[in-house]
């Protein structure tokens, strides 16, 4: 297949960033390239090197990039670092923030030491901000990692701006797949040489009318043929704005399709963006539309489970959840996150990680050796073990302060007896925990424990979600009556509510998809604890976001 072709989210991408002697890649030489490799939406590997430019480096340049001529006094020239930087492009698409000037330097390098350009397709992710992200008024690198909230570690540094135009690619790729229809790599280059043009070609009077009536509210769109089928189902933080893109001359070629196929628009407002996601992967299930092709199946879900079978508890990844008597944790948004919160545990608390055929030898493994685990196995002892769980469950719950003042303790004994290897690892452990920080947990307990009112800032009116041990309420929500959600709270508070048995795929995803949400949108909700009010009129009157109608 060829490159241009591979699904957007599939393709490989190498993202690279030149630091140089000055602006004009004619006259000017690069000192400095750091590149980063994506696949699959994700980070798998860097490239940096210094490289001689066969002169000095201006002072500004320095006070700039801190690159120095000792940096680069041994480095290699160009066209001595050029095989290996041609080695790890590969095959993959070239991404840079302002391509035009990373990419005239390219050029310019490879002409004055006789080598050959590469002929990989390129992309510009400045280019693409200017179409994703129209209401900023800059576009610059800063300006999109500080919307976007991207840390950008030191900047103005080949491997430090590279990374972040990394990051801000992957942040990139989900709004251009759900919102602007940008299927392949070819979908991509072509996307990014359109202009924002303002010229509509509504080409059916029943779309226009339609269109006429949509409002500037959070919601859900439909676009239905003359039978009445649903063709295309999406969502919006404004609908008015998002359902303008489908009518431009420029839009993209899936756009072009669902507006052809379709002859009425029809809408439903919610109160937030969080009910529009809910809203839009309950509709597409239920309707399926043609040309969604995301959502129609629910997603495996990711848990992590703290057992209360064994004598010694243990902390493993499930995709089940159940009312056994185990705590679950999540769900997480894939297994990889849930994996890489695993790790954490295991390196930072002392609790076993053996199989129970395993325990039941008692015989003490390595894990004791490098202080990794109590060996219940061999020491009965509950009390240390115990207080290890809860400090377990504690991070679970989002509170990561002490597992941090531990690992860093660890780290400066380690360091202080020279024993520098597994001082590394314990930082890199301390490096994951503070990648993870942003994603904690929003429940303060096991999602089948918790009982939580969540209170949300709409745009008109407020949404209300009640969670209780892993069923998920909404007010006023499509399949819903404010009638039947008020009924449950009372029942609640009453005594008489009846403990949920059975959590359905939908009930999961449910959970999944508001739990991301909510970690990401911090300062627009309230989490009310249920089990600390006493009754529906406390809770009531501890209400904070005042609705606006």
């Amino acid at each position: 297949m060829e490159l241009t072709e591979i699904k957007l989210d599939k393709a490989e991408y190498c993202v690279f960033d030149f630091e140089t002697t000055g602006v004009s890649a004619r006259n000017e030489r690069v000192i400095e390239i750091g590149i980063v490799k994506i696949r699959n939406k994700k980070i798998i590997d860097t490239f940096s090197s210094y490289i001689n430019p066969g002169r000095q480096v201006p002072p500004f340049i320095t006070r700039l990039t801190g690159i120095t001529d000792d940096d680069v006094a041994q480095a290699p020239y160009f066209e001595d670092v050029y095989n290996d930087i041609l080695d790890f492009f590969g095959d993959s698409v070239l991404v840079a923030h302002n391509l035009k000037f990373d990419y005239s330097f390219l050029k310019y390098e490879c002409l004055k030491t006789g080598l050959e350009m590469p002929e990989n397709p390129a992309v510009c992710t400045l280019q693409l901000a200017k179409r994703i992200y129209p209401e900023l008024p800059s576009k610059a690198l800063g300006s999109l990692t500080r919307h976007l909230k991207i840390r950008h570690r030191k900047v103005h540094t080949g491997l430090g701006d590279a990374m972040a135009t990394a990051k801000i690619l992957i942040k990139m790729f989900d709004l251009l797949i759900d919102e602007h229809h940008v299927e392949t790599v070819s979908d991509l280059i072509r996307f990014q040489t359109l202009t924002n043009s303002k010229s509509y070609r509504i080409i059916k009077k029943s779309l226009a009318d339609d269109y006429v009536k949509i409002p500037d509210t959070p919601g859900v769109y439909f676009f239905k043929n003359k039978k009445e089928d649903v063709v295309y189902i999406g969502k919006a933080k404004s609908l008015k704005k998002r359902l303008s893109n489908y009518f431009v001359n420029n839009a993209p070629r899936k756009t072009k399709k669902i507006v052809t196929k379709a002859d009425k628009i029809e809408f439903l407002g919610t109160n937030s963006e969080l009910t529009a996601l809910l809203a839009e992967a309950e509709l597409i299930k239920k309707h399926k539309p043609a040309y969604n092709k995301l959502l129609k199946k629910y997603t495996r879900n990711y848990f992590i489970r703290v057992t209360s079978r064994e004598n010694y508890p243990v902390v493993e990844v499930t995709t089940k959840f159940d009312f056994d008597g185990n705590d679950y944790y999540g769900p997480y948004p894939n297994r990889d996150i849930a994996r890489l919160i695993k790790e954490i545990i295991d390196k930072t608390y002392k609790l076993r990680e053996c199989k129970e055929k395993e325990f039941s030898k008692k015989k003490k493994c390595y894990l004791f050796d490098i202080k990794r685990c109590t060996a219940p196995c061999v020491n009965e002892d509950r009390k240390e073990y115990d207080k290890e769980l809860e400090m377990a469950r504690e991070f679970l719950s989002g509170k990561n302060q002490s597992a941090l003042d531990r690992l860093l303790q660890k780290m400066k004994a380690l360091s202080e007896e020279k024993k520098f290897e597994e001082a590394a690892e314990i930082r890199d452990v301390i490096n994951l925990i503070f990648k993870q920080l942003h994603k904690a947990s929003i429940l303060s307990e096991p999602v089948n424990k918790a009982k939580t009112l969540i209170e949300i800032a709409g745009e008109n009116k407020n949404d209300y979600l009640l969670l209780l041990e892993g069923k998920l309420f909404i007010r006023n929500f499509i399949s819903e009556s404010d009638k039947y959600f008020d009924e449950i709270l009372k029942d609640y508070f009453d005594g008489a509510v009846e403990l949920f048995k059975e959590i359905t795929e939908q009930d999961l995803e449910r959970l999944k998809i508001t739990l991301n949400w909510l970690i990401k949108n911090r300062s627009k909700i309230k989490i009310h604890d249920l089990s600390r009010i006493n009754s529906y009129n406390e809770l009531a009157s501890n209400l904070i976001f005042p609705s606006k109608a």
